[in-house]
C-alpha cells in the first residue's frame, strides 16, 4: 500500500497531487499530442473540419444537490451534457476540460467517485480528458467543464437553416428529467428509470452525427431548457413559426402514468428541461430515411410538428384538440 492510498482528504493530497491522480486515470484517445500536465494541451485537428467548442457549468444548489445524487452519477452528467451540444451540431467530440471548485466537506473518495464517472462518460464516447483546473471554494461544489469536438464545414448543423414547411422531429421520450426533478423537488422518490433519465442523461452523438452526414437536418438543438424554448431559438434563429401537435409528443410509460393521475403537471412536459433528446427539422420527403435511421440507431424519431411562417408565431395543438399562441418560458437562471 502506497502512502498516498491512505490519504482520505483533499487537503493531505494538495492540488497537484489531485491533479495527478486524476492525470493516472484518464486516457489518451486518437489526436492527443500534449495531455494533463503542461501548461496548455495540445491536439492535432482533423484535417477539412471546423473546431467546435462548448462549456456548461454546474454549480451545487442550482444545477444539483449532492444529496439527490451520487457522485459517480454527476461525473456522468457533467460530462453527458456537454457532449450533447457536440451532438446538436452533429459533430464528433475529442476533448473535455475539467474544471471544479471543491469544498471543504467533500471528501476524497466523493471526489473518485465523481472522475470515475466523468471518465467513464469519455471513454465511452472516446474522448479524452485533456487538462483542466482545481481549487478550493469556500462553501458549493463547483464544476466547470469545456468539451472540444470536429465537424465537416459542409455537415454542421445549426439552429439558423430550417426552412417553412419542414417537418419537426425529437428524439426519445421528454418531461422524464423534469418529472424527476419536480418529485425530488417534492420529496418525493422518482422512479428508477426516471432518475436515470434526470442523474444520467444520454448524449445522442451517433443519431446528431448520421443526421448531418446524411444531410437530414437543416436545423438542431439538443432539449436543455425545454422543448418550447428550445423551439424557440431555432424558430428565432431561422425566422420561422410552428405548429405543434401535444398529443404526438413522445412520452415514456412514467411519464403518462403520472400525467393519468397528475394532469396538472403537463406542463413539464412543454417547458421542462434537461432530457437532452435532440429536436430537428428536416423536409417531410427524409420520413422514410428517418425510419430507417431509427431502427438501425434503436432510437425512436417522432415527427411532433411544422414549420409556419414567422407571422403564425408558435401554436400548440392541446390534448383536447384546441390551439393556442404559446409562450416559451423554459428554465432561465436570470429570470
Amino acid at each position: 500500500m502506497t502512502k498516498s492510498s491512505t490519504y482520505t482528504t483533499l487537503a493531505q493530497y494538495g492540488e497537484f497531487g489531485l491533479i495527478e491522480r486524476i492525470k493516472r486515470q484518464a486516457k489518451n484517445h486518437e489526436g492527443i499530442v500534449l495531455g494533463i500536465g503542461d501548461d496548455c494541451s495540445a491536439a492535432q485537428i482533423p484535417e477539412g473540419k471546423l473546431l467546435l467548442t462548448s462549456k456548461d457549468l454546474l454549480i451545487e444548489e442550482i444545477h444539483f444537490r449532492r444529496c439527490w445524487t451520487d457522485m459517480y452519477s454527476l461525473g456522468r452528467k457533467s460530462a453527458a451534457v456537454n457532449l450533447s451540444d457536440i451532438a446538436a451540431m452533429g459533430g464528433v467530440p475529442h476533448h473535455l476540460y475539467l474544471g471544479v471548485g471543491l469544498p471543504s466537506d467533500l471528501s476524497m473518495a466523493e471526489l473518485d467517485n465523481f472522475c470515475h464517472g466523468f471518465l467513464d462518460e469519455a471513454n465511452e464516447a472516446n474522448v479524452t480528458l485533456s487538462g483542466g483546473d482545481t481549487c478550493r471554494s469556500p462553501e458549493k461544489l463547483i464544476i466547470s467543464v469545456t468539451v472540444q469536438g470536429s465537424v465537416s464545414a459542409t455537415e454542421m448543423v445549426r439552429r439558423s437553416k430550417a426552412q417553412e414547411g419542414e417537418a419537426i422531429y425529437v428524439t426519445g421520450t421528454l418531461g422524464d428529467s423534469a418529472l424527476a426533478l419536480a418529485l425530488l423537488q417534492r420529496n418525493k422518490l422518482p422512479s428508477d428509470f426516471l432518475s436515470q433519465r434526470h442523474h444520467r442523461p444520454t448524449p445522442r452523438l451517433a443519431m446528431g452525427q448520421a443526421l448531418a452526414s446524411q444531410g437530414i437536418a437543416s436545423s438542431m438543438i439538443d432539449i436543455s431548457d425545454g422543448l418550447l424554448s428550445d423551439l424557440k431559438h431555432i424558430l428565432d434563429q431561422s425566422g420561422l413559426g410552428a405548429h405543434i401537435d401535444q398529443q404526438q409528443i413522445p412520452l415514456s410509460p412514467d411519464v403518462r402514468d403520472h400525467l393519468n393521475s397528475h394532469p396538472e403537471d403537463e406542463e413539464l412536459i412543454l417547458q421542462g428541461g434537461e432530457d437532452y433528446e435532440l429536436l430537428f427539422t428536416a423536409p417531410s420527403s427524409y420520413s422514410n430515411d428517418l425510419e430507417a435511421l431509427s431502427n438501425r440507431l434503436n432510437l425512436p424519431l417522432t415527427r411532433i410538428g411544422t414549420l409556419l411562417n414567422e407571422r403564425d408565431g408558435l401554436t400548440l395543438v392541446q390534448l383536447d384538440g384546441q390551439e393556442r399562441q404559446v409562450e416559451a418560458h423554459g428554465f432561465n437562471h436570470f429570470r
